[in-house]
């Protein structure tokens, strides 16, 4: 493990994200000067690992380097939420981790605030604005959690549970050694880690003011299901 402190490992789930994952790998250039960009791919059959790999910095080439980045590829094909997310994990080489959808593209993210928050908080998720088929659709369902206020544990009354979401989230690599997602689950793992930490005395944090996306339609999102 690296530590320098403003520096990013940026784990990508990827299933045949080749519509979106261009955008979101370019927000992330965009936003985190410093990053690396780690790929777990579940069997794409798109073009989604091509695209990926157009970002990756060639270190035969001078300048225009701000336009690269280093990406390495892993393909799971025993697939979990957990599983991927926690392969990532061993997989990235400095503290800070951004877990990001493939279909996410990052419009507000206060690299500073960020990354003082994270000395006081075991995870830290942003706001997230669905957009379906290109227009923004109003919050609901799910979406409702996402406000524009802070909070500090988030509570979901809907799913009677603690709310967590790991489509934009950050973290510290130790934290995810130490408390790791549960590969059994077919879903909503980020809602089981957020449970976990609580009870373990540890905090949460919705941050909307520093940390926000869009997060853009996709048949294959289960965020998705049941919504547009």
């Amino acid at each position: 493990m690296i530590f320098m402190k403003n520096n990013f490992s940026v784990i990508i789930r990827c299933k045949n994200e080749e519509r979106w994952i261009g955008h979101t790998i370019q927000s992330v250039l965009d936003f985190i000067p410093n990053n690396e960009i780690i790929i777990v791919d579940n069997n794409s059959s798109d073009k989604s690992l091509e695209i990926a790999n157009s970002f990756n910095k060639d270190p035969d080439l001078r300048g225009n380097n701000e336009n690269y980045t280093e990406v390495s590829t892993y393909n799971l094909s025993s697939y979990s939420p957990g599983k991927s997310l926690n392969l990532g994990v061993q997989k990235c080489n400095y503290d800070n981790i951004l877990i990001l959808s493939g279909h996410c593209v990052i419009k507000k993210f206060n690299l500073k605030q960020i990354v003082s928050n994270l000395n006081n908080f075991s995870g830290i998720f942003g706001n997230q604005n669905p957009v379906y088929l290109g227009k923004r659709i109003r919050k609901r369902y799910l979406w409702k959690h996402f406000v524009e206020k802070e909070i500090v544990n988030m509570y979901s009354e809907m799913e009677e549970r603690h709310f967590f979401h790991n489509a934009a989230s950050v973290f510290k690599k130790k934290t995810l050694l130490d408390f790791p997602f549960n590969e059994n689950l077919v879903g909503k793992e980020d809602r089981y880690w957020a449970n976990n930490i609580i009870v373990n005395n540890k905090k949460t944090f919705y941050d909307p003011l520093n940390f926000e996306v869009d997060h853009h339609y996709t048949s294959n999102g289960n965020t998705w299901k049941g919504v547009g």
